[in-house]
């Protein structure tokens, strides 16, 4: 696999598409890293990280409105990839539909989004953006 990331990002939206309550992908520090930034944002319902195999798996809990069934993550956008590395100053960090997306950047400090990386006035690696 060439774009860990993209599969990641991949198997969520597939598993938005299909309704799935629970999707479980192959785990690594990159992703687990991706999970807790969706679940501190809210895009996520729930995650647990198990140590299954020699690899590991992510296991996570989609979250749905409760009445419509409308998925809380209505998209999902691969910025940098392996081909062609999208990086930002903290004072050019993207801001997603206006501030009610967020994007995910890789900094120095860890992975975090926009907001918090502007907060600290650091840059990074834009990895991608979900609203």
């Amino acid at each position: 696999m060439t774009d860990p990331i993209a599969d990641f990002l991949t198997r969520l939206r597939n598993g938005i598409k299909a309704n799935h309550r629970i999707v479980e992908i192959p785990a690594s520090n990159i992703k687990k890293a991706i999970t807790k930034v969706l679940f501190e944002k809210g895009y996520i319902l729930s995650y647990k990280f198990d140590e299954a195999g020699p690899q590991g798996v992510i296991k996570i809990a989609l979250k749905y409105h409760p009445v419509s069934k409308t998925p809380a993550i209505r998209s999902l956008r691969r910025v940098s990839r392996p081909g062609l590395r999208q990086y930002s100053g903290a004072d050019t960090l993207p801001r997603v539909i206006n501030g009610l997306g967020i994007a995910i950047v890789s900094t120095s400090r860890g992975v975090m989004s926009d907001k918090e990386a502007r907060q600290q006035n650091i840059g990074g690696e834009v990895l991608c953006y979900v609203y």
